[in-house]
């Protein structure tokens, strides 16, 4: 695993978590399966940056708040 797949997952299932938005419906929205959902908050996967800007536009967070810090 990547550590920086890892912090973006992490930092994704906060987010959903905030806003109280299930796996399976931020999944739907995004289009995508809700496992390979479970796999990108787990860091098991590198997501593109167009499926990142997607996800931080419908958690209504900007990308940065994705991105890590460091």
């Amino acid at each position: 695993m990547n550590d920086l797949a890892q912090k973006i997952g992490q930092a994704i299932r906060v987010c959903r978590s905030e806003k109280k938005i299930t796996q399976e419906k931020l999944a739907l929205l995004c289009n995508i399966d809700r496992s390979y959902l479970g796999r990108i908050e787990r860091g098991e996967v590198n997501i593109t940056v167009h499926k990142l800007y997607e996800i931080a536009h419908i958690l209504e967070v900007e990308p940065h708040v994705i991105l890590p810090k460091d």
